[in-house]
């Protein structure tokens, strides 16, 4: 569903994945209308833009009313195959291919448009949430399927994939950051909905909401890479407001990376990066003992270099 002007049978559109946090959940912009949840997408007009960055930032607004703000490339997206509800966009295309972006924002702040929301980014990936512990959809759910699967041919290389992407062995670690290679597994196995094309049998329906022509996939690629990203860059502070105890920094972190952190290490990783300071505030909301604010210094704060935020062990 990436929106496109035709050249020579291919149609160029672009796609937008924007991450923000909101009631303590990782959440992402959605649109939608009627045919299921999408990305905010549009044509790249030349006549029209100049760039893909400005054509991106007029649709986006145009169809959710909100401001983007900084935006970086995430991949281009042109597998055989891809499909666009807009018949206008599409008719006569032998190839759709999206650039898509990821951009970043800490006001979540109401949207409107046909369908525009901010959507939670796990109710998409439920398998993903490991705050509560081992997601109970795995051994439930996916593991059998995907051991049915398994058994159909080549038994031994898809045991060996499925074991090492869900952590199916005792002591096995979850890797969080391999969100691509778990919903492609799925895809291939005919798991995910938006695979109907590409088996000769509907597919099973599994947790996790579907998504229009292939947007999980590129919400998938997005969520991986900020994962992987606020490991090494200072990310997180994109996501958060302007002031923030260490307890909220650590409720933003957990629910982007979908782990649940040990809180002593990880105020010690804070501590050590050099990336916050206390502002001499206590927070004044009741129910609970005050805490210190504190606020983001800057990446030049880290002594040079450029850091993110460590993910210490799970309690």
């Amino acid at each position: 569903m990436t929106g496109a002007v035709q050249d020579q049978g291919v149609l160029i559109g672009l796609s937008v994945v924007v991450f923000a946090l909101r009631d303590g959940e990782a959440v992402v912009l959605t649109t939608g209308d009627g045919d299921g949840a999408g990305l905010p997408f549009g044509p790249f007009e030349p006549e029209r833009h100049r760039t893909f960055e400005l054509a991106l930032r007029d649709f986006v607004a145009e169809q959710t009313t909100f401001p983007l703000g900084y935006v970086e490339q995430l991949y281009t997206f042109g597998d055989a195959g891809r499909e666009s509800p807009r018949a206008e966009m599409g008719v006569g295309a032998r190839r759709v291919v999206s650039v898509g972006y990821l951009a970043l924002t800490h006001d979540a702040s109401a949207v409107a448009g046909p369908g525009a929301a901010w959507t939670p980014v796990l109710d998409f990936f439920p398998w993903e949430d490991w705050r509560g512990g081992r997601p109970a959809v795995i051994d439930r759910v996916l593991a059998p399927a995907l051991a049915q699967w398994a058994a159909r041919e080549d038994t031994a290389a898809r045991e060996a994939r499925i074991a090492r992407l869900f952590a199916l062995k005792p002591g096995a670690r979850w890797n969080e950051q391999q969100v691509l290679e778990r919903y492609e597994l799925l895809y291939e196995a005919g798991l995910a909905p938006e695979a109907a094309r590409d088996h000769d049998h509907p597919p099973a329906a599994l947790p996790g909401r579907a998504m229009v022509s292939d947007h999980r996939r590129i919400l998938a690629t997005a969520l991986a890479r900020l994962r992987s990203k606020m490991k090494y860059r200072p990310v997180l502070f994109d996501l958060t407001p302007d002031m923030f105890t260490l307890s909220q920094l650590q409720a933003a972190a957990e629910a982007v990376s979908g782990l649940s952190l040990h809180k002593q290490n990880f105020r010690r990783g804070v501590e050590r990066t050099g990336l916050v300071e206390p502002t001499g505030r206590l927070t004044s909301g009741t129910g609970g003992r005050p805490a210190e604010l504190y606020r983001y210094r800057g990446a030049e704060a880290s002594g040079g270099g450029v850091t993110g935020l460590s993910l210490p062990g799970q309690r």
